[in-house]
């Protein structure tokens, strides 16, 4: 399947090196390889903790396969900055959404699905959805 076809997965978080990792690992885990366009988006320009707008948005572009962009985060400052990039409407490519789901376990399943072709609505179902994985 060609990836011109496939939502893109953005994973934003505080740290450069955990949205990196968990890039790796949902690839990894879905058998998707490159298939997926996956970005990491974390940290601040100088390798700090701290989420940044301008990296936020060179993840959505460097994914946007014109079939949407799905974006997840890991803590309350990368959601309030995903949300205002949306609210500005001119920084995130057409069809970008950002997707309540756990950060890893939501990563996963949105690679997996994105991986089979499926829209952006279904990626950000089967995200959504990690919150009910039971572990016991």
């Amino acid at each position: 399947m060609s990836d011109e076809k496939l939502v893109g997965i953005v994973l934003v978080s505080h740290s450069a090196a955990v949205a990196a990792s968990v890039a790796e690992l949902a690839q990894g885990l879905a058998g998707a390889g490159g298939t997926v366009p996956v970005a990491p988006a974390g940290g601040t320009e100088d390798g700090g903790l701290g989420t940044i707008d301008a990296l936020i948005a060179a993840a959505a572009a460097s994914v946007d396969r014109g079939a949407g962009v799905a974006v997840l985060t890991d803590l309350g400052s990368a959601v309030l900055t995903v949300k205002t990039l949306l609210a500005e409407g001119d920084e995130l490519p057409e069809r970008t959404r950002l997707v309540d789901a756990p950060f890893v376990e939501g990563a996963v399943a949105a690679v997996v699905t994105a991986s089979t072709g499926a829209d952006l609505a279904a990626v950000e179902t089967a995200a959504a959805e990690a919150y009910t994985y039971r572990k016991v």
